[in-house]
C-alpha cells in the first residue's frame, strides 16, 4: 500500500483524502446524479465501491431495506471472487475471518450395509493450484460490509441511501439526464413519498425479481429441474465425523446432503434434498417445516445423528435455471444504433442453484466488468461504445455458468445406484475445479479485447482471460510481492513491460519502448490531460529478467518511475525482477526476448505484443481513448 505521496498520514491509510463529489457530498440523494445504482446486493456493491474511485462522478446506491443486510443467504466465495477482493483491499482481513475450504468429503452408502454412508474419497479443493488465493465460505452480509467501508473511505465518500425502493423508468435521450427514475420512501418519516431521480444512466442489481428488469422489457427465460431442497444454517451436536468439512453425502435409501461448514468454527450449511416435485404441486413443498428438514437430514446421514440446537435461517427452494437474453435496454433490432442507458446484473439477469456457490461471484464479476467502463465513459476517457462491451461479455459468461450448473445440480439429485461409476461425482468435482473457481471466463475479441496474434510470447497469460499472478521481487527494497496483486480497483489499465535480456539502462527493446512511451505524440499516455500525475489512467511496470540484485535502479528507464502527487515524488513501486525460486518467464512461459501485457482495469488480460510493436498499442487503444473536450476533467488518483 502506497501513502504519504500527498504528505504525511498519521490516520488509516486506506481512507483516502477526500476529492471531487466526496468534498461537500449531499446527506439526501440528489435529484440528478450520473449513476444510480438500485440494490446493494454483491453486483449493485461492487459497481458502487469501483465508481467510487472516479471523484468527478455522482454515484448514488438505493436500497429498499432501511439498513445493511443483516445475514445474507450466499456464502460461497471463490477464489476468484477473493482476487478482486484484493483489488478493493480486503482479501487478507475476510480470509481472517472466513472458513477456508481445502478438500471435499465424498459419502457414499456402504457396499455391505447401503443404510449406512461411509466416506469413500477426500479430494483437495484446488489440485491444480489454479490460483494462491483460497476458497472461503463467509456470510454475503460480511462481503457486502466491506464494499461499503471501501466506498466510504473512497474519494468521493460514497454510502448507501436506504429506504428507497425503485417503482419505475422512462429514457428521454434529449434530456442531458436521460433516464427518469421513480423510487418511493420505504421507510423513515417520509415514508410512502414519491420522488424522481433523473441519471445519465441506472443499474438494476435489485435481484432475481428485478423490477428494473421489468421496466426495460426483459424477462428471465429458462427451466425448473422439479427437485426441491431444504437449507438451513445451524449448530448441532453430532458425531458424524466430517462436521466441519466440505461434503457431498449420498444415501442408500435416496437423499443427498451438501454439507458447508460456515464461519466461527460452529455453524454449518445444509443442503438437504427434498425429493423431486410435480410440476403442478402449486409450490407446496416450500411449506416443508424446519422439523421436516432436520428429520430428512438424520434419515440421509444414518447411522450418525445431528441435534440440531439453534437455526440462525432455513428456507426451500426448487432448482431453477434462468438467463435474459441481453443485458441492457439496447433492444436487438437497435444494436448499432443506440448505446444503452440503463444495465441489470446479479440475479436481475441470471438466476441458478446455490449448490456451486456461483450466485454472488458471477454476480460481482458482473459489477466489476461495468463499474469501470461507466467510470471511463463518463469521465471522458472513452466513448459510450464501451458501454455495449458489457452486455455482450457477460451475457456468455452467465450461459455458460448456468449450463455447468445444471449438470452439477443434475449429478447432486442422482441417486448412488444411477451414476456410471462409484466415482463419476467426485470425479467431475476435480475435473472441473477451474469453472466453479472463477477462472474459465475468457471474453472473445472485440474493442477491448484483442486477436491472438502475439499469445505464443506469453503462453500463461491467455487473452481474454484474467491476469494470473506470479512472484516477483520488487528491485526498490527487494521484498518478494506478488505482481497482480498491486493491480487496485482504480480504474487504470495496466501495461505489464516483461524486459528482454540486456542490462537496465543498456541500449535495448525496453529503453526504446520506455522512451515511446513517455514521449511519443500517438503514445496512449499522451492521451491523458494535463494536470494529473503520468500515471492517473495507466499503470505501466516492468519486470527485468536478473536477479534484484544485478539491476541497478538508478538506470532504469525514468519512465517507470514516474513523479506522484503534489510534491513529484518518484514512485519505485513500478521495478520489479523475477524471483530466482520461482521465475515468472518460466511460470507464465514469457519469451525472453521480452513481450508487453496489456491488462484491463478489470484484471483480464486485453493484448500480447512484442516490446517493439509500439504500433500494435497505437491500434488497440485508439479506440478505446476518446478526443471529449469532457475529458479535460481528468482527474487526480489520490
Amino acid at each position: 500500500m502506497q501513502f504519504h505521496h500527498h504528505g504525511y498520514v498519521s490516520g488509516d491509510p486506506r481512507v483516502q483524502p477526500p476529492a471531487g463529489v466526496g468534498l461537500d457530498r449531499p446527506r439526501d440523494l440528489p435529484d440528478e446524479v450520473d449513476v444510480l445504482i438500485i440494490g446493494t446486493g454483491p453486483a449493485g456493491m461492487i459497481t458502487a465501491a469501483q465508481l467510487s474511485q472516479f471523484p468527478g462522478i455522482t454515484t448514488r446506491i438505493v436500497e429498499r431495506r432501511p439498513g445493511r443486510l443483516p445475514i445474507g443467504q450466499a456464502d460461497g466465495i471463490q477464489a476468484r471472487s477473493v482476487e478482486t477482493f484484493q483489488a478493493f483491499g480486503f482479501a487478507q482481513r475476510i480470509t481472517e475471518e472466513a472458513y477456508r475450504i481445502v478438500e471435499m468429503a465424498f459419502w457414499k452408502p456402504d457396499p455391505q450395509d447401503p443404510s449406512r454412508i461411509v466416506r469413500t474419497a477426500r479430494p483437495v479443493d484446488d489440485p491444480a493450484g489454479i490460483s494462491e488465493f483460497p476458497h472461503l465460505i463467509v456470510n454475503q452480509a460480511r462481503v457486502l460490509d466491506y464494499f461499503a467501508e471501501f466506498m466510504k473511505n473512497a474519494p468521493t465518500r460514497m454510502e448507501p441511501d436506504y429506504g428507497f425502493e425503485f417503482v419505475g423508468l422512462e429514457v428521454d435521450d434529449e434530456h442531458q439526464y436521460p433516464v427518469r427514475v421513480t423510487v418511493t420512501r420505504t421507510s423513515g418519516e417520509h415514508e410512502g413519498e414519491t420522488r424522481t431521480i433523473r441519471a445519465k444512466y441506472v443499474v438494476g442489481a435489485d435481484g432475481a425479481r428485478s423490477k428494473v428488469r421489468q421496466a426495460i422489457g426483459c424477462t428471465l427465460e429458462g427451466d425448473k429441474a422439479n427437485h426441491a431442497w431444504g437449507v438451513m444454517d445451524a449448530v448441532a451436536v453430532t458425531d458424524f465425523p466430517d462436521i466441519r468439512r466440505k461434503c457431498a453425502i449420498q444415501s442408500g435409501g435416496g437423499g443427498s446432503i451438501l454439507l458447508i461448514p460456515r464461519e466461527g468454527g460452529h455453524l454449518f450449511r445444509m443442503y438437504v434434498d427434498l425429493g423431486e416435485t410435480s410440476p403442478d404441486d402449486d409450490g407446496a413443498v416450500r411449506r416443508t417445516t424446519i422439523d421436516q428438514i432436520i428429520a430428512k437430514a438424520n434419515a440421509i446421514l444414518s447411522p450418525y445423528t445431528l441435534d440440531v440446537r439453534n437455526v440462525a435461517w432455513h428456507s426451500v427452494y426448487e432448482v431453477g435455471h434462468r438467463l435474459t437474453d441481453r443485458f441492457d435496454d439496447v433492444l436487438p433490432e437497435q444494436v448499432g444504433t443506440r448505446t444503452p442507458r440503463v444495465f441489470i446484473t446479479g440475479d436481475a439477469c441470471h438466476t441458478h442453484s446455490a449448490k456451486a456457490g456461483p450466485g454472488m461471484n458471477v454476480s460481482m464479476q458482473d459489477g466489476f466488468n461495468l463499474g469501470w467502463k461507466l467510470g471511463h465513459v463518463l469521465e471522458g476517457r472513452s466513448p459510450e461504445e464501451l458501454l455495449a462491451t458489457y452486455s455482450a461479455e457477460r451475457q456468455v459468461v452467465a450461459k455458460n455458468l448456468i449450463e455447468f450448473d445444471k449438470e452439477w445440480s443434475m449429478l447432486m439429485a442422482r441417486r448412488p445406484e444411477e451414476f456410471a461409476s462409484p466415482s463419476e461425482l467426485e470425479d467431475f468435482y476435480v475435473r472441473t475445479a477451474e469453472f466453479p473457481a472463477g477462472f474459465m471466463t475468457q471474453y472473445q475479441p472485440s474493442i477491448l479485447v484483442a486477436e491472438a496474434q502475439h499469445q505464443k510470447l506469453a503462453t500463461g497469460f491467455p487473452i481474454g482471460k484474467r491476469f494470473k499472478s506470479a512472484p516477483v521481487v520488487r528491485v526498490g527494497d527487494g521484498v518478494p510481492v506478488h505482481l497482480g496483486h498491486h493491480a487496485t480497483a482504480d480504474g487504470r489499465w495496466r501495461i505489464y513491460v516483461f524486459a528482454d535480456r540486456a542490462e537496465p539502462g543498456a541500449a535495448s527493446g525496453v529503453a526504446d519502448l520506455a522512451r515511446w512511451i513517455g514521449s511519443a505524440a500517438d503514445s496512449p499516455l499522451a492521451a491523458m490531460p494535463e494536470g494529473i500525475d503520468r500515471d492517473a489512467w495507466f499503470d505501466v511496470k516492468v519486470v527485468y529478467q536478473q536477479d534484484h540484485t544485478q539491476v541497478d535502479i538508478a538506470r532504469v528507464p525514468p519512465e517507470f518511475k514516474p513523479a506522484v502527487g503534489p510534491f513529484g515524488l518518484t514512485d519505485y513501486e513500478k521495478v520489479y525482477a523475477a524471483d530466482p525460486h520461482a521465475d515468472i518467464f518460466d511460470l507464465r512461459g514469457l519469451d525472453r526476448a521480452g513481450v508487453v501485457v496489456v491488462v484491463r482495469p478489470d484484471q483480464y488480460v486485453a493484448h500480447v505484443l512484442p516490446l517493439a510493436d509500439t504500433a500494435g498499442l497505437v491500434s488497440f487503444f485508439s479506440p478505446i481513448l476518446t478526443a471529449s473536450p469532457d475529458r479535460r476533467r481528468g482527474r487526480a488518483f489520490a
